[in-house]
């Protein structure tokens, strides 16, 4: 091989990185664009929901929903869902008070026990 085959292949080669290299580069900007895009409708859908929420809960319930959400966010997440499927399927006919929250908060929180110590 001459020097300016070895070139040439050396040239081939390069370019043939440098494709790979751009494809890579491509298929990892798709992978971004998409994961941009989900970021942006999780970020849509919980404008929605808090939209939502808002115009069902009076000012004191949103309230006691915020202090139960930073207490135990599981059940807070539990309460939104249901008030959410109640108020897109239409059952919701005035806003939810404090009292109602309430209400709906005994039926999804499991009662606690009450746990007694006995010395001997």
């Amino acid at each position: 091989m001459t020097m300016s085959e070895k070139d040439e292949e050396l040239e081939m080669l390069r370019q043939r990185r440098m494709q790979q290299i751009q494809n890579q580069m491509a298929a990892s900007g798709q992978q971004e664009m998409a994961m941009a895009a989900q970021q942006a409708e999780m970020e849509r859908r919980q404008a929605e929901q808090k939209d939502l929420l808002r115009k069902v809960l009076t000012p004191e319930a949103r309230e006691r929903l915020g202090r139960i959400r930073v207490a135990k966010p599981e059940a807070a997440a539990a309460v939104e869902q249901q008030i959410l499927a109640l108020a897109v399927s239409g059952r919701i006919q005035h806003p939810i008070d404090d009292a109602t929250l309430r209400a709906i908060l005994e039926r999804i929180m499991p009662e606690k026990r009450e746990i007694t110590i006995t010395r001997r």
